[in-house]
């Protein structure tokens, strides 16, 4: 009875010790291929193990790319290897249980090296794309994506419907799709894929559909049978001289000789004071040259060489075609089509994206410049130090940091801070400075550049010469993608609020507040403005006061992306006078104009040379100086006493 019992049960493992020895046979059948790996054999080795569908492959596959897996040296049979006090203890790859521990001498370490691991982690990808791990999923599908192959076609395509990330799993969807446009089964999969990618933006989908087109140079006598791209014509698609080197290169035509090679050739041939009969001293003029080289020639000598005539002869002969790589007609159409109409597509997003940066730049310009614009206005005045002001905003957004660590409440605090510390430098330096310099430009404009030294010099004093971190809020963080050419970021998105919401502020200011009327008939006629019983004086610290906390606020707004250091100012003070020059002094709504002119231009030029951003400030500033001088008061001119200055 427990004879029959223990045969039962022999019978009942055997399967299953079958299925563990599986691995190992399939394994010895590649001994010498995996104890001595090269990239260029390794292939039908990995086909194998990936077709037999074992569950322990993959585990195999990442040992031996680990290096732990071991031969030993007496049957070749592969273990896993741990080395340990008492020796390497080696553990059954089928049924991971440990075997024995040997000395390290008996077993030989498996050591791939950089290209047969990079073909294993080819190979695990197929196994890794349904890993419960998403992080390893994750992986596979950024593997396939580095190097795509139709390989992998099949079993991404298997693990799509059981992705349960969102996420991923249209990642994936994707990814087939650009496999199957390239390695399809069938022409219909293939152009159906197409058409979708038609619709894609990326820069993937963009990289498919070039490499679908991608074409070579083929030489031939009359018509070609291959996938034609075009038949270039010789003078316009291609010069002459490329056109007949390809005919050497590809029909083994005599080359064209360059004059020294003409003359080495000769050299070598030289009898009695001749080169084939002609004297030495003849051989200064080319065509006697030419006649000693073709002499030498006939006599078989040297190589022929290529002549006017027999050039003309064989760019008639011969037909110089680009053609298609991919030989299926159908695919190639395709592909033409979905390129044609995803360039236009990124054209017009180009487009769209370069138009939400000039309104960025010109949202940026209009804070740098619109408390310039009023205090220029209103008082006449050359303001020089008007960016040391941004300056003074931005490091007091620094400072209240260093006291507020919450992010987003030290910008609530940092935002009026900075208007009430600009706006009291602002008065300060109208009463001490300024209101004694009114009518003297010149002496005003030496004052505010000497007082613009000496606020850098106080701020390198007491913040020293590095760049202090101004740090956004984390919700302020990354952009607003559209689309995969279009993005704004979140920081230019509030920066642009911003300047909306001063751009409102001061229209309320002027047009609708007691303060507004006085500050607009000062700025239109001070002398009528001082009989209605207005007080200039105090109408003129006012706004000077206004001009530089606006100027506080839009330090804050620009040391969000900007750097902050003492000589910030100074990046935004030409830009400003700029932007109150095109648009019009005093003028809320020519400052606007003026910054989305200036903003608009400098982008137009950097997106023409993008390499060189001083070219863009240097044209900027050309394209500004023939503006004024078909209108000096600007895009938009005051009336009054503005107009007549």
């Amino acid at each position: 009875m427990i004879r029959i019992f223990t045969m039962v049960l022999a019978l009942m493992c055997l399967p299953l010790t079958a299925h563990a020895q599986e691995l190992q046979s399939l394994l010895q059948d590649h001994q010498k291929t995996i104890a001595k790996p090269s990239r260029k054999t390794v292939g039908p080795a990995l086909d194998t193990l990936v077709a037999s569908g074992l569950s322990n492959v993959p585990e195999f596959l990442e040992n031996w790319q680990g290096k732990e897996v071991y031969s030993r040296k007496d049957d070749g049979l592969f273990f896993y290897g741990a080395k340990s006090a008492d020796g390497l203890v080696l553990t059954d790859i089928d049924t991971k249980e440990i075997v024995s521990t040997v000395d390290p001498k008996a077993a030989k370490q498996i050591k791939p090296n950089g290209g047969v691991r990079k073909e294993i982690a080819s190979a695990l990808v197929q196994f890794q794309l349904s890993d419960p791990d998403l992080t390893r999923r994750t992986g596979a599908v950024d593997a396939i994506a580095r190097n795509m192959a139709g390989s992998m076609l099949a079993p991404l395509m298997g693990s799509i419907d059981n992705e349960t990330n969102a996420a991923l799993k249209a990642r994936k969807e994707k990814l087939a799709n650009y496999l199957g446009a390239r390695f399809g089964e069938n022409s219909e999969d293939r152009v159906a894929a197409i058409e979708i990618i038609a619709n894609d933006l990326s820069v993937d989908g963009r990289a498919i559909l070039s490499q679908i087109l991608e074409t070579k140079f083929e030489v031939s006598e009359g018509e070609t049978k291959a996938n034609l791209a075009a038949t270039l014509v010789v003078g316009k698609d291609i010069s002459r001289e490329e056109a007949y080197d390809l005919l050497v290169s590809e029909k083994g035509l005599p080359p064209v000789l360059s004059d020294n090679e003409l003359r080495l050739a000769l050299e070598d041939h030289v009898d009695g004071g001749k080169i084939a009969g002609v004297p030495i001293a003849q051989l200064n003029d080319l065509t006697k040259r030419n006649t000693a080289y073709d002499a030498l020639v006939t006599e078989g000598l040297v190589p022929e060489r290529a002549t006017e005539a027999s050039i003309d002869a064989a760019l008639n002969r011969f037909q110089i075609h680009s053609v298609f790589l991919e030989q299926d007609r159908a695919v190639t159409d395709a592909a033409t089509i979905a390129q044609s109409s995803v360039q236009t597509r990124v054209g017009v997003n180009q487009f769209f994206d370069l138009s939400l940066d000039a309104i960025s730049l010109a949202s940026i310009y209009f804070l740098a410049a619109v408390g310039l614009a009023i205090t220029f206005g209103v008082m006449g005045v050359i303001n020089m130090a008007h960016g040391e002001f941004i300056m003074m905003g931005a490091y007091t957004g620094y400072v209240v940091q260093q006291f507020v660590p919450n992010y987003t409440a030290s910008l609530i605090v940092a935002l009026p801070l900075a208007f009430i510390v600009t706006f009291a430098a602002g008065v300060a330096m109208e009463r001490l400075v300024i209101r004694w310099l009114y009518n003297r430009p010149l002496e005003t404009l030496l004052a505010t550049f000497g007082i613009s030294i000496a606020l850098q010099q106080l701020a390198k004093n007491i913040f020293g010469t590095q760049a202090r971190p101004l740090t956004s809020p984390g919700w302020l963080d990354g952009a607003w993608i559209i689309n995969d050419v279009v993005q704004i970021s979140y920081i230019r998105i509030a920066i642009f609020v911003l300047a909306l919401l001063f751009l409102g502020l001061l229209l309320f200011i002027l047009k609708k507040t007691r303060l507004g009327l006085e500050v607009r008939a000062v700025t239109q006629n001070p002398r009528m403005a001082a009989s209605m019983g207005i007080n200039p004086d105090k109408i003129k610290m006012m706004t000077f006061g206004l001009g530089s906390g606006i100027a506080g606020i839009a330090g804050v707004a620009i040391g969000l992306f900007a750097k902050v250091t003492s000589e910030m100012g100074s990046d935004y003070i030409v830009q400003s006078f700029m932007t109150v020059v095109v648009g019009g002094v005093g003028n809320v709504w020519g400052t606007l104009a003026g910054a989305a002119m200036i903003g608009t231009f400098q982008k137009g030029v950097e997106w023409l040379n993008p390499s060189n951003t001083l070219a863009a400030q240097t044209y900027m500033i050309l394209f500004i100086i023939l503006f004024i001088q078909f209108r000096p008061k600007g895009i938009i001119a005051l009336k009054g006493r503005a107009a007549g200055d």
